[in-house]
Parts: structure tokens; C-alpha cells; sequence
């Protein structure tokens, strides 16, 4: 785990008494206590009814819920273990650890390939970067009420690619992909083991900025269990060309929905 390999590194450093010119000393002190595990409070869901669609892409999430209605999987891409990309992430399926070191705050959940890297070291925006379902997300601490410590992450996330969706229902965004989401990302001030996420997301689907808050628990378990999350095993849907069909009990192709065709056999041998 990430993590650990970050402990056993500073350990190393510390045992060895290495010294890296015009480095300072990592100051824990001054971040807020985010370790431990930490669960989603509530469904992993956006506000799909109020969400500002445009008409277009109205219609194009109105065929998705009507494509799911027939045992399709509309435009949601994961039932292929498509990582759900950025906003989709923090709706936290699993649990999940975050780790603050001095440039980069860590976000690591073992959901389909869930982990982000949110660069707080002052780098500007990539020229030329590949995009990726996660983004590239930059972002600064903040100390907000002037105490001397941090005590708020504002974070922006860019080159985003697809397909992705808010969630299960395939609320969709624009092909395009040129979608920017904002967070604020602090502690509960009256409970500091509960963690919010202000989320807000510009995109070309939408008619104006679409908005939620998610919150998080922090386990009560001091040890916590961390699960293995491998979509691939046991996964039995099986995309063939834009078609999903089903891997039934016995072996046997299936197919996902009624009526659906079956895929073309011209490379096998008929009898």
C-alpha cells in the first residue's frame, strides 16, 4: 500500500540521516489529522432530478434510463471495469485513505483504479498532458480562520477523459470532455471525524454549474480491514463490439437484454 511505502521511506531517511540541500522538514503538525479509513455517509448518488441538462444531453440520459429499463447498461461505462473518472471517484464506493505528504495529497481507494494524486506543490497546468478518467488535479492548502494551520484543500481538476457518468443512473457528461470540477475538501468543524467534499462541476451538458456536498465518516476501528476491489474477477459481462451480453452459470454466452442479436460468428466455424 501506498501508504506504508511512504512510512518505510521517511523511516529511511530518518535512520539514515539523508539531507536533500534547501529541503525543509515535513511539518504533520500543520495539516489537518486525516488518517484513517473513511466510509461514504448516505447513497452514491448525485441529484440526478435537478441536474441542469442541456436538452441535448437531457435526451441522451433519457435514452440511457430507458436503455437500463431493457437490461442495457446505457452510458454507464463501469459494468466493463471502465474506471468511473472525476466526480464519479468521490462518491467513495470503498473506503477510503487519504495521505498528505509535502507536494502531493494522495487519495487511494481500491475501487476500479480509484486513486488520485492532487499536486499541492505550486506546479502550473501541463502544456500537453494525456488525459485520464481521474484528471489531473491541482490544488493548495489553505489555512481559512488564521490559526496556523491548514485546515482546507481547494482543489481543480482538468483533462478528464471518457465516457464517464456521475453515477449508476448514467447521468451522462458532454463527449466533448472538457469538464472542470472544484472541490473544497475540510473537516466537520464540530466533528472532526467527518469530512465534507463541496464539489463543483462546469461541463458542456450543463446549462450551468452542477453542485453537491458529499460527507465521509472516519472508522471507529483503529486497525481497519482494507478489501481487495478486483472488478475483473468474477465480472461476467462480456462487451463484444458496442454490444454487452452476459457470461451465464453454466459458460454460455447470453444475451444481456430481450430480443438482443446475437454477435457475428464470421471468424468461427459453422455447422
Amino acid at each position: 500500500m501506498l501508504y506504508r511505502w511512504l512510512i518505510a521511506a521517511g523511516a529511511f531517511v530518518t535512520a539514515f540521516g539523508l539531507f536533500v540541500p534547501g529541503a525543509q522538514a515535513f511539518d504533520e503538525s500543520k495539516y489537518p489529522n486525516l488518517k484513517g479509513q473513511w466510509e461514504r455517509i448516505g447513497s452514491p448518488r448525485w441529484d440526478d432530478a435537478h441536474a441542469p441538462l442541456t436538452p441535448e444531453y437531457r435526451a441522451v440520459w433519457e435514452a440511457t434510463i430507458k436503455d437500463m429499463a431493457q437490461g442495457g447498461q446505457g452510458m454507464d461505462p463501469t459494468y466493463a471495469c471502465i474506471p468511473p473518472g472525476m466526480p464519479r471517484i468521490m462518491n467513495v464506493y470503498d473506503p477510503m485513505e487519504i495521505v498528505i505528504t509535502p507536494k502531493v495529497t494522495y487519495i487511494l481507494i481500491q475501487h476500479i483504479n480509484d486513486m488520485r494524486r492532487i499536486y499541492t506543490d505550486g506546479r502550473p497546468w501541463p502544456k500537453e498532458i494525456d488525459p485520464t478518467f481521474a484528471g489531473y488535479s491541482i490544488g493548495r492548502w489553505i489555512d481559512s480562520d488564521g490559526d496556523g494551520r491548514y485546515d482546507l484543500l481547494e482543489v481543480e481538476t482538468r483533462n478528464l477523459k471518457g465516457p464517464r457518468g456521475y453515477d449508476a443512473s448514467g447521468l451522462p457528461f458532454h463527449s466533448d470532455n472538457e469538464t472542470v470540477i472544484r472541490e473544497r475538501i475540510y473537516l466537520d468543524k464540530a466533528d472532526s471525524n467527518l469530512l465534507h467534499d463541496d464539489i463543483k462541476v462546469e461541463d458542456h451538458a450543463l446549462t450551468g454549474p452542477f453542485t453537491a456536498n458529499k460527507t465521509y465518516a472516519r472508522s471507529k476501528d483503529r486497525q481497519p480491514v482494507w478489501l481487495e476491489a478486483s472488478c475483473a474477477d468474477g465480472n461476467h459481462h462480456v462487451l463484444i463490439g458496442k454490444e454487452n451480453y452476459f457470461l451465464s452459470g453454466d459458460g454460455y454466452l447470453m444475451p444481456a437484454k430481450k430480443g438482443q442479436a446475437p454477435p457475428d460468428l464470421k471468424y468461427f466455424k459453422q455447422k
